[in-house]
């Protein structure tokens, strides 16, 4: 079989759910090697399967100045060096057509930003390396489009295919999970993601010193969110994992705690085990008589 195909069969079978996690982007290649081992530790010993995520490239600062990452050739550099020290499937995302070539040579996923959900090129370009693709719904979209992002990949030759709950816009600098989507999403026939991080972020809501802004974030939210997603029964997480989340460059208030990833998924895990949520109820509307 095809390893993307047997890759994809494996998070489709995963019970209860899968995990794509790690920092937000990589920082250097001793931080991405700490991350990579601590959280493979924690998912082992769950039983979890795990993808581990970073990116090279965050093209959709709020600030030109501020940092995205050491670009795609070093970036892929170093996730190829963690999968093969660890053994591990690599998920990291694409801006560009022109990405998907390289980083399908080395990704076993390929994810589509929010941002871009609904570009033609990009998700054919991605579908064309034959690698799973991840598609996170746009935070302007109603969750039936992604059913139309799905096919688009489908149509152009590649049957592994996920798409990826984050949230939707609510008002100007706020976002809001709404449940009904992990339901809506599986009309678009495929493995459902809830991104539990990203979800909680609060775009440009943060006023720097000095004038501009940033993205902040409700941190303390992720376990309420997860918590929501395991028991409607989404089939992955992804996660945005940190062990020093008040240092991180990039989307700090929004990045799990590594000290708090072993307890939180291990509670997860007992929801999931406990809920019916992948189970859709046959509603009986005849006339109910004692």
């Amino acid at each position: 079989m095809d390893p993307s195909a047997a890759l994809y069969n494996q998070l489709k079978e995963a019970q209860p759910f899968f995990v794509l996690a790690g920092p937000n982007v990589i920082e250097s290649e001793e931080h991405i090697f700490y991350m990579a081992k601590h959280i493979k530790a924690v998912t082992t010993k769950l039983g979890l399967p795990l993808v581990f995520k970073s990116s090279f490239d965050k093209a959709n600062r709020t600030s030109s100045k501020s940092f995205r990452g050491p670009g795609l050739a070093e970036g892929l550099k170093i996730l190829e060096k963690v999968k093969v020290a660890y053994d591990l499937p690599i998920v990291t995302d694409v801006h560009e057509s022109s990405q998907c070539e390289a980083v399908g040579k080395v990704a076993d996923i390929i994810q589509i930003p929010a941002f871009l959900c609904r570009q033609t090129d990009l998700l054919v370009a991605a579908a064309k390396t034959g690698k799973i693709i991840n598609i996170k719904k746009g935070q302007f979209c109603a969750s039936s489009v992604m059913a139309n992002s799905a096919e688009k990949v489908r149509l152009a030759g590649n049957q592994n295919v996920m798409v990826c709950e984050r949230g939707t816009m609510f008002g100007y600098n706020d976002l809001i999970v709404d449940p009904r989507n992990f339901e809506w999403l599986r009309e678009a026939n495929c493995p459902i993601v809830a991104d539990v991080t990203h979800a909680l972020q609060q775009p440009a809501g943060k006023k720097l010193e000095g004038g501009g802004v940033a993205s902040g974030g409700l941190r303390e939210l992720i376990p309420c969110v997860a918590r929501t997603a395991v028991a409607v029964g989404v089939d992955g997480l992804f996660m945005e994992v940190h062990n020093d989340p008040l240092k991180a460059p990039v989307d700090g208030p929004t990045q799990w705690p590594l000290r708090h990833l072993e307890e939180l998924l291990e509670e997860l895990v007992g929801i999931a085990r406990v809920t019916k949520g992948k189970q859709q109820y046959k509603i009986d509307l005849t006339p109910f008589h004692e």
